[in-house]
């Protein structure tokens, strides 16, 4: 039988597109498993640089001597007025007492001497001050450091009247270390001499005698510290 053109035609276009349609499809590569997501990706980001603290200056036995000794070399004012809560004076620093002269300008300008209190006085004798029964004042201490300062008994100043001066260490002290963060100031007239050689006379009062001698003579209970306190309201360095 014979197939008619048309009919022949249509049948090699069947068998081409039957072909065509076994051919296997190849599979599109998976986007997920493939590829990492940009989002996916942390942001690397410097850290914050953190500013180290500088670590605070703390006097000791160690660096006190080679500190004050510099700081002498700096200071060039010598007078410190003292405002307490029973009138002011103003006191005069040795310049040839370096290291107690700049121990006591530093303790000032420190603020430390700031609501301490004259906590032992001996009619006709002494006025001591520089410490006090507040644990504020015992927190400035450790602050500062612990230290304690040579005599300097050898520059010729004697305990005369109105004589600022030094007192030594309580601590077991055969060489009369001296407690940097106390002082006293001598009423006695003339003077208090058999204290020559012992303690460091670093300074005397110029103005305001009357107060230290009106703090002289308050009443005292054991220990001869005063039945009222007194403060020591403020210490300027002139």
């Amino acid at each position: 039988m014979l197939i008619k053109p048309s009919a022949l035609t249509a049948i090699i276009l069947f068998i081409f597109l039957v072909s065509c349609g076994e051919t296997p499809k190849k599979e599109s590569p998976n986007n997920e498993e493939t590829t990492v997501q940009k989002d996916s990706i942390p942001e690397e980001r410097p850290e914050p640089e953190v500013e180290e603290e500088e670590e605070a200056f703390v006097l000791n036995e160690e660096n006190a001597i080679d500190f004050f000794f510099n700081y002498a070399q700096e200071v060039k004012e010598d007078k410190v007025r003292l405002t307490t809560s029973m009138g002011s004076f103003t006191i005069q620093l040795y310049d040839n007492v370096p290291y107690h002269k700049a121990n006591f300008i530093y303790l000032s300008r420190m603020g430390y001497f700031n609501d301490t209190q004259f906590h032992r006085v001996v009619k006709d004798f002494i006025i001591q001050g520089g410490n006090s029964d507040d644990k504020e004042t015992s927190k400035k201490r450790r602050l500062i450091g612990r230290y304690l300062l040579p005599p300097d008994t050898r520059k010729g100043h004697k305990h005369h009247r109105g004589t600022i001066s030094m007192p030594s260490s309580e601590r077991d002290n055969p060489h009369k270390l001296a407690s940097p963060y106390e002082f006293f100031i001598v009423v006695t007239k003339p003077g208090s001499y058999h204290l020559d050689g012992s303690y460091t006379p670093f300074g005397r009062v110029i103005e305001g005698m009357d107060v230290v001698d009106a703090i002289n003579n308050v009443p005292v209970g054991d220990g001869d510290w005063p039945w009222q306190n007194i403060y020591i309201l403020k210490a300027e360095v002139l």
